[in-house]
């Protein structure tokens, strides 16, 4: 997905960022471009602050909620769909892990979950609400459960083994990294509203 303009949050340097590499043709080069935006940061704790920057950003949009900046770009709500999904998604694979030896983990489109699922039409309230539900007990499982079963892994059918740890700290980056992508595509609709015609 085409993620255009510059991410400068977290107190970490302004990075340029055009599109993320493609999580099956170039498994690892995903993981790092997503495991970039976590840096050496404490994952728990930028999972524990995303809910709250999704309502902000949603206060901020007002109007400009639903806008595309371009057709085949996501919206701010369709961004915060995309995370709703994606932890629906991580918390069905964490578990899995936790609780079976190895099992298998089955990747998703991401693009038909947000149209097919029509989240540009979405309560983002709702969508938050799902969120922070399933990220608090995510968040409590991480704490729950002992270290040693932070190494147990599933197999994931697009990018092979993936550990529990890993799917936890790639889930950390890839909240920053949608989190930036809705604040482009909120500043992206402003600046063409305040383009001045005539």
């Amino acid at each position: 997905m085409t993620v255009p303009g510059m991410f400068t949050g977290h107190d970490r340097p302004m990075i340029e960022r055009t599109t993320s590499p493609d999580p099956v043709a170039a498994p690892d080069a995903y993981r790092t471009e997503i495991l970039g935006w976590l840096g050496d940061d404490d994952p728990a704790t930028v999972q524990a602050a995303t809910a709250s920057r999704l309502r902000a950003i949603v206060r901020a949009a007002g109007g400009h909620l639903r806008d595309r900046p371009e057709p085949a770009e996501w919206s701010v709500i369709e961004c915060i769909g995309h995370l709703a999904d994606s932890e629906v998604v991580a918390s069905a694979r964490m578990r899995w892990i936790v609780a079976e030896d190895e099992p298998q983990i089955i990747g998703y489109d991401q693009d038909r979950w947000v149209d097919g699922l029509g989240h540009r039409d979405d309560d983002p309230e709702q969508l938050i609400a799902l969120f922070d539900a399933l990220r608090t007990a995510n968040l409590q499982l991480w704490r729950s459960v002992p270290p040693e079963a932070r190494a147990r892994f599933g197999v994931h059918n697009e990018r092979g083994p993936e550990s529990y740890e890993l799917i936890w700290r790639l889930t950390a980056g890839h909240d920053r990294f949608h989190v930036a992508q809705a604040e482009r595509a909120l500043a992206a609709v402003r600046s063409v509203e305040s383009v001045p015609t005539g």
